[in-house]
């Protein structure tokens, strides 16, 4: 099917895709989240999130793609419900997949200044979802409106997280992961973009580097200057590599330009840039560096409005983002 990436890009560019979900079926309508959500409850709440959150990355400027993965990863399990900041025993927070995660306290630092203006407002899901924002800007990347009005999940469990993708996955597992979650394959591809900024541990490389598919060998896709870049600087597992081979601090295109000299530090990358159904958007976007800057912004809001919980009976407002309210704890004893 033919679809164009968006309305307002200058080219009007169609891309060939076979969509991975003929609809956007966890994606709420548009009136279940709203841009100037909090303008009368907490008018100075998007000021409040964006000065502290860029008061942590002018300490330590690794935090902005940091935030960007802590949003990915909640999002992932359960929708954006801020499950990924609930401290519990056998939570997303402790499970293998979130070891590497980092900027929790940039969020509880927020959601502090934000209880001082306006108690009980302001949900920890929504302070991580305009920080990725923030972090994306940050960044040199492109802003976008934030609609705003989720609630807070109060459930949270380790196990969940298994689904999160870790980079030996298959295109055809990446498709079926967004359209569980109402994404398509622009989604998949633009949102993979984020690689642009970031880095990776040396751990997750391994297979690629020395057994690929068992066969004791590297994976034949790396450029051969590049793996041997990469064997020197992963001689212990516990060390990091850039995810952009290029211009790794810059937000930027040129992530998909790497793809197309097999330079993708993931497989689940470099596999976008050799599959039919990914290949003509990463040539795209490679080409047109204008195209991705723009979608980065509608896939960050589509995947930022993934299965919200906005009922008047869904979640709440956590007066701490670690922990649920007192009275869920209360309500948990009486409904086990």
């Amino acid at each position: 099917m033919d679809i164009t990436i968006d309305e307002d890009i200058k080219a009007q560019t169609f891309i060939h895709i076979v969509s991975c979900s003929s609809g956007r079926t966890s994606v709420p309508p548009a009136e279940s989240l709203v841009i100037g959500y909090y303008q009368n409850a907490c008018p100075d709440a998007e000021a409040i999130i964006s000065r502290t959150v860029n008061q942590w990355f002018t300490k330590d400027m690794s935090l902005a793609p940091a935030i960007l993965r802590l949003h990915f990863h909640d999002c992932s399990v359960r929708g954006c419900d801020a499950s990924i900041l609930l401290n519990r025993t056998r939570g997303e927070m402790q499970a293998p997949k979130s070891k590497t995660l980092r900027g929790f306290d940039v969020i509880n630092d927020v959601k502090a200044n934000l209880e001082k203006a306006c108690p009980k407002t302001v949900s920890c899901a929504d302070i991580l979802t305009a920080a990725a924002r923030d972090a994306t800007l940050r960044l040199g990347g492109p802003f976008w409106e934030v609609p705003m009005g989720r609630k807070d999940g109060t459930v949270s469990i380790a196990k969940e997280t298994d689904v999160v993708p870790m980079g030996h996955e298959s295109v055809t597992q990446l498709i079926q992961f967004c359209q569980a979650r109402g994404l398509n394959i622009v989604d998949l591809v633009v949102l993979s973009g984020a690689h642009t900024i970031g880095r990776s541990t040396c751990a997750s490389l391994q297979f690629r580097l020395y057994n690929f598919s068992g066969t004791g060998k590297p994976d034949p896709s790396i450029d051969w200057k590049y793996l041997n870049y990469l064997r020197r600087k992963c001689v212990y597992e516990s060390e990091y590599v850039e995810l952009d081979a290029t211009t790794p601090t810059i937000f930027d295109s040129v992530f998909y330009t790497n793809l197309q000299q097999n330079k993708g530090l993931l497989s689940t990358d470099q596999l976008l840039y050799s599959d039919e159904r990914t290949q003509p958007l990463v040539s795209t976007l490679a080409s047109q560096p204008y195209i991705f800057t723009a979608q980065f912004a509608v896939s960050m809001v589509n995947l930022g409005n993934v299965q919200v919980l906005t009922g008047k009976y869904e979640g709440e407002i956590r007066e701490h983002c670690n922990l649920r309210n007192p009275y869920k704890h209360v309500a948990a004893v009486h409904n086990p």
